[in-house]
């Protein structure tokens, strides 16, 4: 019960999009995704470019920022294809302990066509740890996440 009324009042007060509607995206307070970051550019550049407020698109409650026409109109045709792993978390955290953690939006990896992203902030870069255990990691990882979002 006490969860529920914390829930709620994250929603009401922190509009929190992406956990009220039981996705557990990681979103800013205006619903942004990946801080703003073009997510295609992850998957076509390898590269981590900032996106464009006047080139936005909203899918699953989530907005996100492109660089360019040609990246927005990849994306409209296939959102699915340019999707980040565990909500936009940090994918070392959901994997050690199934925590929410923010990320780094420039410190990413892309594997099996999808983009994880890392914290990387005070001399901590899990990237680098996530790479020492990566298959376990992965494992646990999306146990929890698949546990996070059971309804």
């Amino acid at each position: 019960m006490k969860r529920l009324v914390i829930i709620a009042l994250a929603c009401l007060f922190l509009n929190t999009e992406g956990i009220c509607q039981g996705k557990h995206l990681n979103l800013d307070k205006a619903n942004k995704a990946l801080q703003g970051y073009d997510p295609v550019s992850y998957f076509k550049e390898n590269k981590a470019i900032k996106g464009r407020k006047e080139l936005s698109f909203k899918h699953d409650g989530a907005i996100y920022w492109f660089d360019s026409q040609r990246n927005l109109e990849l994306f409209q045709q296939d959102p699915s294809r340019f999707s980040v792993g565990y909500g936009g978390w940090c994918a070392y955290a959901m994997g050690a302990s199934g925590e929410k953690v923010k990320i780094d939006p420039e410190t990413f990896k892309v594997m099996d066509g999808k983009l994880y992203l890392f914290y990387n902030f005070y001399f901590t870069n899990t990237l680098t740890k996530w790479n020492e255990d990566e298959t376990s990691l992965k494992t646990k990882a999306d146990k929890n996440w698949e546990d996070l979002n059971k309804p």
